[in-house]
């Protein structure tokens, strides 16, 4: 039976490549001059520390690290910007976690979404990823194209199509 899988991986070394292309960006932009800015990633836990003169700023450098990641092959939902910013003396610090895998209550919702489609296909949660099997290619191709319409909030990856 074919089958594929529904995956949220996020590639360490393309993330890194995105970061240090903010920070150069960064370095070199006119209103960034001699300003603290701070942009730390922390690959064990997935995490980036932002850190800079002002909450304009945090968001300046928000937007060019969506830009140049998309640009770099990253889709702008693998960062949960939900965290607010706040001031740490005279620096305003925000912390954006990159979301890696899907956790599972987004997975329920995934599989409730593929059910309710009403498609000849069976969906299973293993671990952070969704298996979808069917017994044809193109019940599997609906799903795919279903899932585009679908607004998680996440970035999904279709992989392992068998």
């Amino acid at each position: 039976m074919p089958s594929f899988d529904f995956s949220s991986k996020v590639d360490l070394q393309t993330l890194d490549n995105a970061i240090n292309v903010v920070q150069k960006e960064i370095t070199n932009r006119f209103d960034f001059k001699g300003s603290h800015v701070v942009i730390e990633l922390n690959k064990k836990d997935f995490k980036l520390n932002l850190e800079a003169d002002s909450d304009m700023k945090i968001q300046q450098i928000i937007d060019v690290l969506i830009s140049r990641s998309i640009k770099q092959g990253l889709a702008a939902e693998v960062y949960d910007l939900s965290k607010t910013p706040y001031i740490s003396g005279k620096v305003t610090k925000q912390e954006v976690l990159v979301r890696n895998g899907i956790k599972q209550e987004d997975a329920k919702k995934i599989v409730k979404l593929i059910k309710d489609s009403g498609l000849k296909v069976q969906a299973a949660i293993m671990d952070d990823i969704i298996r979808i099997t069917g017994k044809k290619i193109d019940d599997l191709q609906e799903v795919i194209a279903l899932s585009k319409t679908w607004d998680l909030g996440i970035a999904l990856q279709y992989v392992n199509m068998k």
